[in-house]
C-alpha cells in the first residue's frame, strides 16, 4: 500500500512565532519540567511536527502542549485524532495496558521514548566519553534521587575545554560525532531539575550553553552548516532562558560568523550588533573587539566599505585597552594573529588583494604554532589572497606550505579555501 505523504503543520507553525526551532525546543523542555514531564525535544523534533511527519504527539508531549498553550485542543495545534491515527479508538478497556504503553507502538512515538530513554535518569547512560588523543571526559547521566552538584558541572565545563584543546590542534571534521554525545549528556542533567543550589544551575546553564557553541563550532568548520546553526540558536536559547549575558554575546558572535560564511550578510550585521549590546555590561574590551570585527565581516561582505572601515576602527580601539580578567574563557584564540587574519578577510571581501595579503602574512607570522589549526587557515588565506593579487609564485609556495603542515589536521573550510587557490591558479 502507498504511504500517504505528510501534510505541513501550519497550525503549529504559527505558534512557533519568531523563535528558531531550537528556540521552541527549548521552551517545550522548559514547560515539561513545570509539570513533571520530560521530554527530549530539539530542533528535529519540532522539524518533524511542522512537517507534517509526526501527526500526533505521544501523551507526554500532549500533556506539555495542552500546558503551554491552554485552552487549544491538540486538533487546534494542528494534529490529527488520536484515533484516526492509530486505527482504534482511545478508549482503554479495563485491565488493558495504560495509554503510555500503547503509545509505545507507534513508530513515532518509539523512537522519541528511545531517545527520552537515553536522556533520562537510566543507569543504562553510564557516562558520555571523549577522548580523541586527550585525556577522556566522562559526564555522569543524571540518576533518579540524585541532586546535581560540583562533579557533575566540572565534568561538563571539562568536556567544554577538552573539545576546544582538540579542536585547535586537528581541526572539526573527526570531532563533531564525538562532541555531540557529551553534549546530549549535558542537556540531559539540565533537563533533570534537581540542582544543589542555584549557582550550581547556572553553572550548568553556562556549560550546557557553551559545549553547544563548542560543539556547533565543529559543526561549522566540517561544513555541517545546517547543523552549526541549530547549535548556536540551542545556546542562544539557553543564553535568554537563564540570563547570561556572556553566554548570550558568545551565541551570537558565532551565529553572526555563521551568517557570513554562509552569504546572509545583513543577518550577520544584526548578530553582531546584538552581540554588541550583549557584551556592553562586560568588562571585556576584547569581546566588544571580536564583535566588532564581526559586524566589519559582514559589512564587508556587502560591499559597504565605510561602515566596515567604522567598524574596524572601533575594534582597533577595543583591542587596543588591552586583555584583563574578565575576558572570556573561549576567547584564548583572540589575540592579534587572529585579528589580523579577520582584517584580511575584511579586505579580501572588498576585493583590495594586496591589503588583504599583507595583514593574512602578519597573522600566519604571528600565530603560534601550537594552534596548528589556525595557522594552516591564516597561511590558506595569505595563499588565497596571493593568488588574487596577481602574484602566483608566492601564492603557490604558501599553499604548499600548507598541504605539508595538514597531517593530523582535518578541516572542510581549509580544504574549500585551497581548492578556491588552486582555480584562482590556473589562470597563470
Amino acid at each position: 500500500m502507498a504511504m500517504s505523504r505528510a501534510v505541513p503543520n501550519l497550525a503549529f507553525r504559527r505558534l512557533r512565532g519568531q523563535h528558531s526551532p531550537a528556540e521552541f525546543a527549548a521552551a517545550v523542555r522548559r514547560a515539561a519540567r513545570e509539570i513533571g514531564e520530560q521530554v527530549a525535544c530539539d530542533a528535529r523534533y519540532i522539524g518533524r511536527v511542522e512537517a507534517g511527519e509526526i501527526r500526533c504527539p505521544n501523551y507526554a508531549y500532549e500533556r506539555v502542549f495542552l500546558h503551554m498553550f491552554p485552552g487549544l485542543s491538540l486538533t487546534d495545534l494542528g494534529f490529527s485524532a488520536r484515533e484516526t491515527v492509530r486505527g482504534r479508538p482511545r478508549r482503554v478497556a479495563a485491565g488493558a495496558p495504560p495509554p503510555a504503553a500503547i503509545s509505545t507502538r507507534n513508530d513515532e512515538e518509539s523512537d522519541v521514548l528511545r531517545r527520552a530513554f537515553m536522556t533520562s535518569g537510566s543507569a543504562t547512560l553510564a557516562a558520555a566519553s571523549l577522548g580523541l588523543g586527550g585525556p577522556a571526559v566522562a559526564i555522569p547521566a543524571p540518576r533518579a534521587g540524585h541532586r546535581i552538584g560540583e562533579a557533575e558541572v566540572r565534568a561538563v565545563e571539562d568536556a567544554v575545554r577538552q573539545i576546544r584543546l582538540l579542536d585547535d590542534r586537528h581541526g572539526a571534521d573527526g570531532l563533531y560525532k564525538v562532541a555531540a554525545q557529551p553534549l546530549r549528556a549535558a542537556y540531559a542533567l539540565l533537563d533533570t531539575g534537581t540542582m544543589t543550589r542555584r549557582s550550581t544551575e547556572d553553572r550548568l546553564h553556562a556549560g550546557a550553553g557553551e559545549l553547544s557553541l563548542s560543539v556547533g563550532w565543529l559543526a561549522h568548520d566540517s561544513g555541517r552548516l545546517d547543523d552549526a546553526r541549530s547549535h548556536y540558536a540551542e545556546a542562544l536559547a539557553t543564553a535568554r532562558f537563564s540570563g547570561n549575558a556572556a553566554l548570550e554575546a558568545h551565541a551570537f558572535c558565532n551565529t553572526s560568523f555563521l551568517a557570513r560564511d554562509t552569504g546572509r550578510y545583513r543577518e550577520a550585521v544584526r548578530a553582531a550588533q546584538a552581540g554588541l549590546r550583549a557584551a556592553q555590561p562586560l568588562d571585556s574590551a576584547r569581546l566588544l573587539s571580536l564583535l566588532s570585527l564581526r559586524e566589519a565581516g559582514a559589512w564587508a561582505g556587502l560591499g559597504e566599505r565605510s561602515a566596515c572601515e567604522q567598524a574596524l576602527g572601533r575594534a582597533h580601539g577595543f583591542f587596543d585597552r588591552g586583555p584583563c580578567d574578565d575576558d572570556p574563557e573561549w576567547m584564548s584564540f583572540f589575540g592579534e594573529p587572529e585579528r589580523e587574519a579577520l582584517e584580511a578577510q575584511c579586505w579580501s571581501a572588498l576585493g583590495d588583494w594586496g591589503r588583504a595579503a599583507r595583514h593574512a602574512h602578519r597573522a600566519a607570522v604571528l600565530q603560534n604554532p601550537h594552534f596548528a589549526r589556525n595557522l594552516a587557515l591564516y597561511r590558506t588565506h595569505l595563499a588565497k589572497n596571493l593568488a588574487h593579487a596577481g602574484r602566483p609564485d608566492e601564492a603557490a609556495a604558501e599553499a604548499r606550505r600548507v598541504v605539508e603542515s595538514l597531517e593530523g589536521i582535518a578541516s572542510a573550510r581549509i580544504r574549500v579555501m585551497l581548492s578556491e587557490t588552486r582555480r584562482a591558479l590556473a589562470a597563470y
